[in-house]
């Protein structure tokens, strides 16, 4: 009797999660699903990037040149990003309480690492190119790389940003942005070989310079959502989600604190609620159970919560009379 009572006064003073093991499977299954989506994505874009890179010597055009290695540094990419969604699979310990999640932000800085060294490599072969200028050959092949160049950046940007949205993973989702704008890119080579083929031998190595602002573009959208997951930035949609389910729990007279961060593609939150007063333990603790049972169904990704609660203080019922207007 003793001990079922020391256990429910635990319960309802020591803050408390129930985490379901139906959310942390589809977390899981996240991470499967992204290495998938990143080993697919290696291999379009290696092919893509080899193919274009032979036509480039062969035809000598700075602006497939800068395509290619923007194609390059995307398919590398994905090599940061497998090694963190693997991390990511490894249980907390008593050292890395939270798991290893925050490797996907790590690489996230790798991903904005990379964009900015392609960008730098494309600005100077076309600058280069500018300044040495040079006849550009084998117009047919550069357009033809061109299309192809597209067609891969467009298939792996859609099968990574449809799976990281999914699984809530910012840094594929940045990656797959990352890959659409590779391939309108591409499709800016034809631009630079249509000039070229009327005798304008400025224009592939000005089409490579806009490539190069294209990147740029991306790079900072890429820093900008990477930036955020590192400050632990939420989406204000998911506070007012996360706050509705909670202030609407029979029993909850109001929500004094939340807190919500992404660690990886996983979402956690803690939250204190304050109750009546005069409620029973157990009473306090179904409240608290239930409060974090709606939560965990209210907001998509939520894999957990961490719920503390506290009694209502009768001076805020005196403070709310004092300032009632008459």
């Amino acid at each position: 009797m003793a001990s079922s009572l020391l256990h429910r006064l635990h319960h309802v003073l020591v803050p408390h999660s129930h985490d379901a093991a139906a959310k942390v499977d589809p977390a899981m299954e996240g991470s499967r699903e992204g290495i998938r989506a990143l080993w697919i994505s290696l291999a379009v874009l290696g092919v893509t990037a080899a193919l274009q890179a032979v036509v480039a010597a062969w035809s000598g055009s700075v602006a497939l040149l800068g395509d290619t290695l923007h194609n390059v540094a995307d398919a590398l990419t994905a090599v940061p990003l497998g090694v963190a969604f693997v991390l990511g699979r490894r249980p907390a310990n008593r050292r890395y309480t939270y798991g290893y999640g925050r490797a996907e932000d790590l690489a996230g800085i790798a991903i904005v690492l990379t964009i900015a060294a392609s960008a730098a490599l494309a600005a100077y072969a076309a600058v280069e190119r500018l300044m040495h200028p040079a006849t550009v050959t084998r117009l047919p092949f550069v357009a033809a790389a061109a299309i192809v160049g597209f067609a891969g950046n467009e298939l792996v940007a859609r099968l990574r940003i449809r799976v990281g949205r999914r699984i809530g993973s910012a840094a594929l989702v940045a990656d797959g942005l990352h890959a659409r704008t590779d391939g309108l890119t591409s499709l800016a080579v034809l631009l630079g070989a249509g000039g070229v083929a009327v005798g304008w031998r400025w224009a592939d190595p000005l089409v490579g310079l806009l490539i190069t602002l294209a990147i740029l573009f991306v790079l900072r959208d890429a820093a900008r959502e990477v930036y955020r997951r590192l400050m632990d930035a939420v989406d204000p949609s998911l506070i007012a989600k996360a706050e509705e389910a909670l202030s609407t729990t029979p029993g909850v007279r109001r929500v004094a604190a939340l807190r919500m961060r992404w660690i990886g593609h996983r979402l956690h939150a803690e939250t204190d609620l304050v109750l009546a007063a005069d409620l029973s333990l157990p009473e306090a603790h179904a409240i608290a159970v239930e409060a974090e049972h709606r939560l965990l169904h209210a907001v998509p990704r939520l894999t957990a919560a961490t719920v503390h609660t506290d009694p209502e203080s009768p001076h805020a019922h005196a403070s709310l009379d004092h300032h009632r207007p008459s």
